[in-house]
């Protein structure tokens, strides 16, 4: 079975909830799982799956809990070209930055050469009110390959 490493990018405890939902679910399954709500990159097995669930914070930012680790993939040179990722992030339409934090998170994971897993999702919260909905539903259209 697969091992996951789980990142998540909260600010008021949401999508941390919608980790722990997907962690459910991928253990149920038979899966191996790591929670990094500080993660650091010496701490990731880059040959696992890492998934991220984050949501975006004021202006299109990251969550602060995952800042630190923002900026250790830009100042890092390490090659991630084993790693690859999902993302579900977790947003609100009704503002102009609507999922725009992870979307930096993503683009230095691939100018490190990390590559996707799956195609991600945005969740927003106008439409799904209840977020791990959705994040269920998109796992379990990959799980069965994973």
């Amino acid at each position: 079975m697969a091992k996951v490493e789980v990142l998540v990018g909260t600010t008021l405890g949401g999508a941390e909830y919608v980790a722990e939902e997907l962690i459910n679910k991928l253990e149920q399954n038979g899966h191996q799982t790591s929670l990094y709500l500080t993660p650091q990159l010496e701490q990731l097995d880059p040959k696992a799956l890492w998934l991220i669930v984050s949501s975006t914070h004021g202006a299109g930012d990251l969550p602060d809990n995952l800042q630190p680790f923002y900026q250790e993939l830009l100042q890092s040179n390490q090659n991630l070209q084993d790693c690859r990722y999902a993302l579900c992030a977790i947003g609100d339409s009704s503002y102009d930055t609507f999922c725009q934090g992870p979307e930096k998170l993503l683009q230095q994971l691939s100018a490190k050469g990390a590559k996707p897993y799956v195609d991600k999702i945005q969740i927003d919260v106008q439409y799904d009110p209840v977020p791990e909905d959705p994040a269920l539903t998109w796992l379990d259209g990959w799980l069965p390959e994973l």
